[in-house]
């Protein structure tokens, strides 16, 4: 990985070397996590990040399932991500930001513990390959394009943790997802690992 020289950390940059979290932090245990992954390519006009609000509203909606508040505005969390590309000076990366449960307690409930934020952005060549961008791509959606809006392709989570606790029915976020799916129109909960949808 190419490091660059600064990270966004909870609301104030911090150096690369320097934005770290707690061994202990709930995230890293529990996957009580949400990210993205967004592109900036490199145009005429400078630095052009790709949907930056579509996978701002993702990350929102993603929170919102897990029963996660996010601690920044959209507003904040855009203007930051645009902030990382300039104060690394670069032209073409991938931007990373990722909102999630920190330090304070351990155990799968984690009411009542922090939520922190960051945005990462690094140099990053094709993800796919130069072969994927030579021919095309041909996503697996997991039956994503049946499945509509019952799917888990309209929110990125962490870890491998969260699909198993949200089928069961006493653990503390399945209500709170049932909440979310329902207030944006979405009814069940599904398959269809890394498949992207907007």
């Amino acid at each position: 990985m190419e490091e660059v020289e600064t990270i966004w950390l909870n609301g104030k940059f911090v150096d690369w070397k320097d934005a770290k979290v707690h061994f202990l932090t709930h995230a890293l245990h529990y996957g009580s996590a949400v990210f993205e992954g967004i592109r900036c390519y490199n145009t005429d006009k400078g630095p052009a990040i790709f949907r930056l609000k579509d996978h701002l509203k993702r990350l929102f909606f993603s929170a919102d399932v897990l029963g996660i508040t996010v601690p920044y505005s959209n507003d904040t969390l855009f203007k930051a991500a645009k902030d990382v590309v300039r104060k690394n000076k670069l032209k073409e990366c991938y931007i990373r930001p990722l909102v999630f449960v920190g330090y304070g307690k351990m155990g799968l409930n984690p009411i009542g513990i922090n939520v922190e934020a960051g945005i990462a952005a690094w140099p990053w060549g094709t993800y796919l390959g130069e072969e994927g961008v030579k021919n095309g791509i041909f996503p697996n959606d997991g039956g994503a394009a049946n499945a509509a809006q019952n799917d888990l392709d309209f929110f990125k989570l962490s870890g491998s943790i969260k699909g198993d606790n949200l089928k069961v029915g006493d653990f503390w976020f399945l209500e709170p997802v049932k909440a979310a799916l329902g207030k944006h129109g979405i009814g069940a909960v599904g398959g269809g690992m890394g498949a992207q949808g907007f």
